[in-house]
């Protein structure tokens, strides 16, 4: 269940009055809580400190993803062929978790990355905690503003398989009130500072393939966390209707206070993704970006089949996230280390049920004409869309 509002550490009332001023006369809504300003379309966190904290954690998660890693991964590869095994061949996630999780090099790159993505969270969670009443305030402000509608629940039932700390975000996706504001700028870590302006969400929009007809009134973006993709879809697609989905009140609140901010006409609402709650045949576009690794294997077969029954005949399912069946890389034994550690580590739960399932085949299973030839939407992530025929 969510936390209770005033169960939060509070801000002293000279704080609160501070800010609230603050508020008052900045950003593009009344209500609006904007301390520092803009750059570009990244508000700047409300603290001097944590950017300064934030910059340098980003900064060292970049070193870790490069020369760590590969220093990392060069000595997996000493000691896999020490232990007679060819470095190119696949090998079970068991065995390499046991062939490396104690070796100094690996262990400590593991360490390092997971440290680095505890004090991002811990630090960006007891900023939004300590200035509680005022993003408190900016949310009840947008909920009842638009352009774009809002809708959440605070009595929906959150299915158990959703409230894991995804990323060991603390709280997950549903726990925490605050969950959107935090993901959104610890999120910014993760792309060791290459999205601050929404790259990745860019690169995605304008790579999906619209219907062959090109009739493109209607978009949902699915599993829409803060809101990223859906609000480029709409600038891809400016006359259309777009809305995001998301299990989490908290991630539909703060992407609709940033699609506020931004002038975007865009719609969130509060939904499961099995269950989006639109009529048949309702859109033209269904999309998400790393949905399908963060549910369960079941769940992922439900949720394609709801996109393929909001899709209208012709529309297109174009899902982004990591490689299955035939397009995904060999196991070898630091891939299968590293898939284990992040399962492991990273609060990952269901990646491995993820990888294990044919994702293509389950599209076509469910009525998609599917295709993996497509071009690849952004590195690393698989090729593939689906266009519905039945």
């Amino acid at each position: 269940m969510l936390i209770k509002r005033r169960s939060l550490l509070s801000a002293s009332a000279a704080a609160t009055s501070y800010f609230m001023a603050k508020a008052a006369s900045a950003g593009s809504f009344k209500g609006d809580v904007e301390l520092r300003g803009t750059i570009g379309r990244l508000e700047r966190i409300g603290s001097l400190e944590l950017e300064s904290q934030q910059d340098f954690l980003t900064n060292f998660r970049g070193w870790v993803n490069n020369d760590f890693r590969q220093a990392a991964q060069q000595r997996a590869g000493d000691i896999a062929l020490a232990a007679g095994l060819d470095p190119t061949s696949a090998v079970d996630y068991q065995v390499a978790a046991k062939l490396f999780e104690k070796d100094p090099v690996i262990a400590g790159y593991v360490r390092t990355w997971v440290s680095n993505q505890l004090q991002t969270w811990g630090t960006i969670q007891d900023f939004f905690h300590s200035n509680a009443d005022q993003y408190y305030s900016e949310m009840d402000a947008a909920d009842k503003l638009g352009p774009g509608k809002l809708e959440w629940d605070g009595k929906m039932e959150i299915p158990d398989y959703t409230k894991h700390e995804i990323h060991i975000q603390p709280g997950g996706y549903v726990g925490d009130p605050f969950a959107g504001y935090i993901n959104f700028y610890g999120v910014n870590n993760f792309y060791a500072g290459k999205n601050f302006q929404d790259e990745a969400q860019y690169a995605i929009a304008k790579a999906v393939i619209p219907p062959k007809d090109g009739k493109v009134k209607r978009i949902l973006d699915i599993g829409s966390a803060t809101g990223r993709l859906t609000l480029q879809m709409k600038e891809r697609f400016p006359d259309a209707e777009v809305w995001g989905v998301d299990v989490g009140a908290p991630m539909v609140r703060y992407a609709h206070v940033r699609a506020l901010d931004l002038g975007i006409n865009v719609n969130y609402a509060q939904r499961l993704a099995e269950d989006t709650k639109f009529p048949d045949g309702y859109f033209d576009l269904v999309v998400s970006y790393i949905l399908f690794h963060e549910v369960t294997a079941e769940a992922s077969k439900k949720i394609i089949s709801e996109a393929h029954r909001v899709l209208r005949p012709g529309g297109v399912f174009y899902p982004v996230d990591f490689p299955t069946g035939k397009q995904q890389s060999v196991m070898t034994a630091y891939n299968a280390f590293s898939v284990w550690w992040d399962h492991r580590w990273n609060c990952e739960v269901w990646a491995l049920e993820y990888r294990a399932m044919a994702f293509a085949d389950e599209m076509a299973k469910r009525g998609f004409a599917v295709d993996e030839n497509i071009p690849q939407a952004r590195r690393g992530h698989g090729k593939l869309m689906g266009t519905k025929i039945t």
